[in-house]
């Protein structure tokens, strides 16, 4: 049976167009303008249509389902070593054909409007946050220049600020007021995104659910529904943990295995927040008269390893957990210490 494969170099506007019919062999190759695209795409008969996971990627696998095409992401660390030579379009939509054909490159698989728009919320109350915090530490910089110091922690940082003004040289007293207001404008708008993003959770039976985990809350819960998809695709809990980097890197070579510092892949994001879930849940753990088996295995390799490695092998233990909760339908259940 001949079957026909397009791999599509995405672009803003110019797409390269590489056309398969038998493996290995480019039957026709296009470049189209983005207004060409769709229509070129609603001219074809039902084939296997291949992108690389970049920008715009999932806009355009749902355009061309809906035309009727079955359509194939490909991360594009995984394109890039078929790749001949020099990096054009025509090698880059080639390259994808080739990298098609390799079993064991997985898949990404495609989000749907809500998961774009609940990412996006993460991605603007992120990049919010990095803002504020760059506003209050070059507060904080040109005080301590003057001889000023503001106590830590960031909810000192504008009312004290707003005190200090007479004590600052007349020149710069308009800009750090200004600079007080930016940091007044995030907050108001961090809150906001937080607020959007509670509305949804209710919305979300999953969300729910997972927020009953330890060191799981809000934002790791939408978090992970909006960036991870589909739990189905990861067959056990140790491949979940891997795909967000919580696992060792290996280089083993013969009868000798070396095991070390995490692998650090997939998401940073989804890492970041698991990792800082699994630092409030050891501290909180320590305040608890009588943890439970999970909390008390974490203090145990707190104490046996320091504060940073438990904190790190529990948030593997919380995405291994996050997986069953979520694969099963079910909610955590905390286990009581045996006696």
């Amino acid at each position: 049976m001949q079957s026909t494969t397009i791999a599509v170099d995405l672009a803003k506007s110019v797409f390269q167009i590489a056309v398969s019919r038998h493996p290995g062999k480019v039957s026709e190759s296009h470049r189209l303008s983005r207004s060409q695209f769709l229509r070129f795409f609603a001219e074809r008969q039902p084939a296997l249509v291949v992108l690389e996971a970049c920008g715009t990627a999932h806009h355009w696998a749902r355009e061309l389902r809906a035309l009727g095409h079955e359509v194939r992401l490909l991360p594009p660390h995984a394109v890039r070593p078929y790749v001949h030579r020099n990096k054009t379009d025509r090698a880059d939509a080639e390259a994808l054909l080739e990298a098609q054909r390799n079993e064991r490159i997985h898949s990404v698989p495609v989000k749907s409007l809500s998961q774009q728009a609940l990412a996006g919320l993460h991605r603007l109350r992120s990049a919010w946050m990095a803002d504020r915090t760059a506003r209050i530490n070059l507060v904080r910089g040109l005080l301590r220049e003057l001889g000023l110091t503001i106590p830590v922690g960031a909810r000192h940082v504008v009312v004290q600020t707003l005190g200090l003004l007479e004590k600052v040289p007349e020149p710069l007293r308009p800009a750090l007021s200004a600079a007080c207001e930016e940091i007044g404008e995030f907050e108001a708008r961090i809150a906001a995104v937080e607020k959007q993003l509670r509305v949804l959770a209710k919305q979300t039976p999953v969300v729910e659910r997972l927020q009953t985990i330890p060191g799981v809350g809000l934002l790791t819960a939408t978090a992970l529904v909006a960036l991870v998809g589909d739990i189905e695709r990861f067959p056990t809990s140790r491949h979940f943990a891997s795909y967000l980097g919580l696992t060792p890197r290996e280089h083993s070579s013969g009868l000798r295995r070396r095991l070390g510092a995490i692998s650090k892949a997939g998401d940073a994001y989804l890492r970041t927040l698991l990792v800082h879930g699994a630092r409030s849940a050891l501290l909180a753990a320590r305040r608890r008269e009588h943890p439970d088996r999970l909390r008390r295995w974490a203090l145990r390799l707190q104490g046996l390893r320091g504060h940073n490695r438990a904190a790190i092998a529990l948030a593997n233990k919380l995405a291994r957990i996050v997986w069953a909760v979520w694969r099963h339908d079910a909610r955590f259940e905390s286990r009581p210490v045996s006696t």
